[in-house]
């Protein structure tokens, strides 16, 4: 089994944190274990077994070239589907076998590695992997096509407006004026961030019109496309679901409250604070 981890996403630092509590729960009496770290460039690279150096430590979060044991060379899958064999190569030496991979369990964060991108790559390869496939890797990823399917099946979302890079390109102050419009219809504040991105990453909360421009920029940093969304008051729940042969199961629903010491549940309520949630909710 290989678990990919890292990657070029802002999530870099979280992905490894969720490859680290893979790692440790993984029965390695079932499993042979190759951990593949793909550095924030973009090098696949073998990684130390190192689930104790996968932590947010100091309020830091790892990365995947303190974790490389080479900072040259890489790991590389194969591309025909009738071969499984990874091949570690490196200059100046013979390219190493690493042994068939049965399944990979992509443990990535973000685009290039959550949004579908390396679940096409697994798939052209012919390598099994766990997980949502290439379409729900996709639609899950982007915030405003997952609300457009939702809807489609008669679920409920809350009130939102996006503005495409194009929009903004061609005209700041007309994109801009969509968005307070939407502000005058539904109330500040508003939560405006990136449209595929994760962890609370690039997200403002923005309380009033001059904030607006900075979350705007802060946001892009992250996606091109931006998602802006009104303040919803009620409850945080969440349920996790996994499909196995017989049928989807849900896992035990839990709260997650509002945090004391954060204007909402955002990166650090969720990863360097550790917010606790309530299992099963009230």
């Amino acid at each position: 089994m290989a678990v990919v981890f890292g990657g070029r996403s802002s999530e870099h630092g979280i992905s490894v944190v969720t490859a680290g509590a893979v790692l440790a729960a993984i029965d390695r009496d079932k499993y042979d274990v190759l951990p593949i770290g793909i550095t924030r460039e973009g090098r696949w690279a073998l990684t130390a077994d190192a689930p104790e150096r996968m932590a947010i430590t100091d309020r830091r979060t790892p990365d995947v070239d303190e974790l490389a044991e080479s900072s040259e060379g890489g790991v590389v899958l194969p591309l025909d589907p009738g071969n499984r064999e990874v091949v570690l190569s490196e200059p100046g030496s013979v390219p190493k076998a690493l042994g068939e991979v049965d399944v990979v369990f992509p443990v990535l964060h973000g685009p290039y590695g959550e949004d579908g991108t390396l679940q096409g790559l697994l798939e052209l390869s012919g390598v099994p992997y766990v997980g949502a496939g290439v379409l729900a890797s996709a639609v899950g990823q982007d915030k405003e096509y997952m609300k457009r399917v939702f809807t489609s099946f008669g679920l409920k979302v809350g009130p939102y407006v996006v503005i495409r890079p194009r929009e903004w390109e061609r005209d700041e102050s007309a994109a801009r004026k969509k968005i307070v419009d939407f502000a005058g219809e539904h109330g500040w504040p508003l939560f405006v961030k990136p449209a595929r991105a994760g962890s609370s990453i690039g997200i403002t909360k923005v309380d009033d019109l001059s904030g607006l421009d900075e979350a705007i920029e802060e946001a892009q940093r992250h996606d091109p496309k931006i998602l802006v969304e009104a303040t919803l008051r009620g409850r945080e729940i969440e349920c996790g679901v996994l499909e196995f042969e017989d049928g989807p199961r849900a896992s035990v629903p839990a709260e997650i409250p509002p945090p004391q010491e954060h204007a909402y549940y955002d990166f650090e309520a969720k990863y360097i604070d550790s917010t606790p949630v309530s299992c099963p909710p009230r």
